[in-house]
């Protein structure tokens, strides 16, 4: 049997990247996918491909979740995605000096109000049956420093925090509600292609992004969506609370590399 049959998923940001992939390998699984973003065209095209549904979702507006828990109003799985870095319009500042309130605030808006209200709509989609998987997707961001991206950084371990104390609350609760969340270092997506480029050095410059990581390259969405599959799953009934690492060994340490 398929690890996820006919289990209702929910996915934010799943037009594209780490969210679409988890919504194809949910798809995968048996799973019934609802796929959400803010970018219409490009959601309805991937929820096409998948073979799933898909609704519009602005994860920072209130009236928008209301809206989902009426589409959707019980769930068995929810992965809090959609996030933003602060760099999607062009490079601006965003270290600890120069950062301005409206760019930290923007950014926390979607990653950190989207993550709660994420989290929310997810209790009240699962109490009723009393169980659940509710999954956000933080980042090794949200576990060091990133002194360019401090409101990116900030957001992302607040999101590891928040998981924690969900997951606590729910235990509380008496349910069988868990909460984890996902920590990916450099994956592969279309957020990186402005840095990448399509030139002869494209490889140089992925060689050099990566040049820190134990495994010496990037990480593929699929990869990302396999934990995911994994932490949705019946197999992951004793898994709260906790927080998973996919960095090729960034956090690890420090590697020899080979002779």
């Amino acid at each position: 049997m398929q690890r996820l049959n006919k289990k209702i998923c929910v996915v934010t940001g799943a037009a594209r990247g780490i969210g679409r992939a988890i919504a194809a390998g949910f798809h995968d699984e048996g799973a019934i996918v609802i796929v959400t973003d803010i970018d219409d065209a490009a959601g309805t095209a991937a929820a096409a491909e998948i073979g799933c549904r898909f609704l519009p979702l602005d994860v920072r507006e209130e009236a928008d979740w209301r809206r989902l828990s009426d589409s959707v109003p019980i769930a068995d799985v929810v992965v809090n995605n959609a996030g933003v870095t602060g760099f999607e319009q062009g490079m601006a500042a965003h270290d600890p000096e120069h950062a301005s309130l409206a760019d930290w605030r923007a950014v926390h808006r979607v990653n950190l109000d989207g993550t709660f209200l994420g989290c929310r709509y997810a209790i009240g989609a699962m109490k009723a049956q009393g169980t659940g998987s509710i999954i956000n997707i933080s980042s090794r961001s949200g576990l060091v420093g990133i002194p360019l991206a401090a409101a990116y950084a900030s957001s992302k371990a607040a999101i590891r925090n928040h998981t924690k104390t969900v997951a606590l609350y729910c235990a509380q609760q008496g349910w069988q509600i868990r909460c984890n969340s996902i920590h990916p270092a450099a994956i592969l997506t279309p957020i990186w292609e402005p840095m990448l480029g399509t030139g002869a050095d494209r490889d140089a410059k992925m060689q050099a992004l990566v040049a820190d990581t134990p495994l010496k390259r990037f990480g593929r969405p699929d990869e990302v969506a396999a934990i995911a599959v994994m932490l949705a799953s019946d197999e992951a009934s004793y898994i709260t609370g906790t927080e998973l690492n996919i960095d090729g060994g960034l956090l690890a340490g420090s590697a020899a590399s080979p002779g």
